[in-house]
């Protein structure tokens, strides 16, 4: 290694510990590339394989905090010398944004920083937890003391706290209970100028921009403190899947009718997948229930709303919310919940996703359009998850997230692939966007809407992070609609010099290199 390389990091280094507490050291949470654990460091929590080649962009350092007096150093001493901060909780950001920047940049990684405290002496039960934490840590935790508690929040249990809550948060009782954001009472955030923040200090405006306008445009998010929510002892869960020859081009049309508007205890996903068999090409329908109640009442509302599909009780399995969640990340029944304190997912592939709001009920007609069209592109799927119930009840502007009465379902687009290369890259990525661009005649219009935290950058990026507002509210409508401008009014006032950047962070008024030159 250069000899000058190994000044920089000794400066680095400097400047780090000359800024935090001497125990615990920040030197021993510090990974520069020379270091034996760098480069598992950066790859442990990379979940998606298009950001592991060799082309992609390696952060000067990495610092996984365990005391925020890290945190501090870091801005200090990336202000100093010129340096983005990319932060990450859980990895899961589709297009990488947490991780990956074509500036100079390190990794501020939260994974250290995941406690969670659950309080049920307060009523109805709240919870600290860390943004380093994962969702399954969270769920564990709940369960350990109470199986009449729970929380909303995603179904994939290695999705970390920081970005998923930041982004808004959905899951399967949100037509119950709403998303994670419309849940959380306070949070810890340290900002630019260092300094640790709650609620009151903060002031609403800052508590409003980070509960689904993305954490990291504003400061770099401690911790939250959930408001949990009731759940009956014994819920109910299904999974049943009908092709297009079982007739699951009407089942589905009929979805659309009912699932935004059916007892909002209940929550039916669908997933569409093409069938490309040598003498079958069809497409599959997976049905995946959660009710928040026995199989008895289930199956009652189930004839009486959406007889179409044909539950039995043979379909319904009955157990606790926690087992549940283990039922909806495809956990064999009887399986542990120590799972759910597992950090590393299922082995990892390639993968690009995209979301859309369908606001009107798409004919059989042209559902067996979208199903050729699949079916001809070959790998694309469709997961279509209900609106309705509590989202409904809540305004557009209560939170950044905008997406609330009016639409019935959301989209997610998504395509994974296992073969390395420009090729396959570039053939997947086509694929997708050719589904994305079928769909254009039956989604939402003007904007196009997409949810922040399936990130897409084809919808639009803040060149070399560091956007103006007419470029970024191409994209920014997009994510946030009206909500947009306040939390550009927002950014301005709480991180004027825009050192909390990246390719699709929140503009401010004013200019970054006011910043870089204190």
């Amino acid at each position: 290694m250069a000899g000058s390389d190994l000044l920089q990091q000794g400066i680095i280094l400097q400047c780090l510990s000359n800024h935090s507490v001497a125990s615990p050291s920040i030197a021993s949470v510090t990974y520069f590339p020379t270091h034996p654990s760098y480069t598992c460091t950066l790859q442990s929590y990379i979940r998606n394989l298009r950001f592991i080649s060799p082309t992609t962009p390696r952060p000067l350092f990495i610092v996984a905090p365990s005391h925020v007096s890290h945190i501090q150093a870091s801005i200090i001493c990336c202000k100093v010398h010129g340096f983005e901060i990319r932060i990450r909780s859980g990895g899961h950001d589709y297009d990488g944004l947490s991780y990956v920047s074509e500036s100079p940049f390190m990794i501020l990684d939260l994974f250290n920083l995941r406690s969670v405290s659950v309080n049920l002496e307060d009523g109805i039960g709240t919870a600290w937890v860390d943004s380093g934490a994962t969702l399954g840590e969270l769920f564990y935790a709940i369960g350990q003391k109470s199986n009449t508690h729970g929380f909303p929040a995603g179904v994939c249990p290695t999705v970390g706290v920081g970005g998923h809550f930041s982004g808004g948060g959905y899951g399967n009782m949100m037509r119950k209970h709403g998303l994670s954001v419309d849940n959380v009472v306070d949070a810890k955030l340290v900002d630019v100028g260092g300094n640790v923040l709650d609620r009151e200090s903060m002031g609403e405006d800052l508590f409003w921009a980070i509960r689904g306008g993305g954490g990291a445009s504003f400061g770099v998010i401690l911790s939250w403190k959930i408001k949990l929510v009731s759940v009956p002892e014994i819920v109910t869960v299904f999974r049943i899947e009908k092709t297009l020859e079982q007739g699951a081009t009407d089942i589905v049309h009929q979805w659309q009718y009912i699932a935004d508007k059916i007892d909002e205890n209940l929550f039916i996903r669908v997933v569409l997948l093409p069938v490309n068999k040598k003498h079958l090409q069809s497409i599959k329908a997976k049905f995946i229930g959660l009710f928040l109640g026995n199989a008895g009442k289930l199956i009652s509302v189930m004839n009486g709303k959406f007889p179409e599909l044909g539950l039995l009780p043979e379909n319904c399995f009955e157990t606790s919310w926690i087992e549940s969640v283990l039922f909806w990340s495809n956990y064999p029944i009887g399986t542990s919940i120590q799972v759910l304190l597992d950090r590393q997912p299922q082995p990892e592939k390639y993968l690009k996703k995209k979301s859309d709001y369908v606001q009107e009920p798409i004919s059989k007609e042209n559902l067996q359009g979208i199903w050729k069209k699949m079916i001809e592109l070959k790998r694309p799927a469709l997961t279509l998850n209900p609106y309705g119930g509590k989202m409904s009840d809540i305004q557009e502007h209560e939170t950044p997230f905008p997406h609330r009465a009016g639409n019935i379902y959301k989209i997610q687009y998504s395509v994974t692939w296992k073969d390395e290369g420009d090729e396959a890259l570039e053939r997947s990525l086509d694929q997708i966007r050719k589904l994305y661009e079928y769909m254009t005649p039956y989604v939402s219009k003007s904007p196009r809407s997409s949810y922040l935290n399936y990130r897409d950058v084809d919808i639009g990026i803040n060149e070399n992070g560091n956007a103006s507002y007419s470029e970024a509210v191409i994209w920014g409508r997009k994510y946030f609609k009206d909500n947009f401008d306040r939390l550009v009014q927002v950014k301005s006032k709480v991180d004027p010099g825009n050192f909390f950047r990246y390719e699709q962070s929140i503009p401010c008024l004013g200019s970054w290199k006011s910043v870089m030159a204190e």
